[in-house]
């Protein structure tokens, strides 16, 4: 079967209780760049009852928008009026860099303010798929519970869905919005 057949066979899954077999097909996929991916991207996750798939619902996760190497966006949402937004509730955005991870150099997106890494592999053009990877979140929470990774898959689309605002207050982190105002 090929990588992209299984891929899409993951991706129809309602669970996927043995998440080693995300794991063996994420090692399988050629690295991506960090030019290859600028562009906004819709983002789903794969439904393993890792403990970020509800978080990410609650927040109205889109997906992540990838403007340059340092102005990465992960945290892409819908606010109460369906406008589109930066969500930066865990203090910032990100930047991307090609970082080895599990022996393939590729595109890594790196949060600004948490210990937190988004890796990156090709499925094809328009597709990618996700590992995210931590040492432990500012909060105490730790994305990779007993080794256990969070797996998505980001699709490549022309434009957005909905209206982007830039200036919408919800869910920033407190450190931000004081630096914020502190600007004004």
């Amino acid at each position: 079967m090929k990588l992209t057949e299984v891929f899409e066979e993951y991706k129809s899954l309602n669970f996927i209780e043995d998440d080693s077999k995300l794991l063996d097909l994420f090692d399988q996929l050629g690295p991506v760049s960090c030019d290859e991916i600028y562009s906004p991207w819709s983002g789903r996750s794969f439904q393993t009852g890792h403990w970020a798939v509800k978080l990410l619902r609650d927040i109205k996760w889109y997906g992540k928008w990838f403007r340059s190497k340092l102005a990465a966006a992960p945290l892409i949402c819908f606010d109460e009026r369906e406008n589109l937004f930066s969500n930066q509730i865990l203090g910032g955005e990100g930047t991307l860099w090609m970082a080895e991870f599990r022996g393939k150099v590729s595109a890594t997106l790196i949060y600004d303010c948490q210990p937190m890494f988004n890796h990156f592999r090709k499925v094809d053009d328009n597709t990618l798929m996700g590992l995210m990877d931590e040492k432990r979140l500012l909060t105490g929470f730790e994305i990779v519970p007993a080794d256990r990774y969070y797996y998505f898959y980001l699709q490549r689309i022309a434009e957005f869905p909905a209206r982007f605002v830039t200036d919408n207050q919800t869910n920033l982190w407190p450190v931000s919005r004081r630096t914020r105002m502190k600007g004004r």
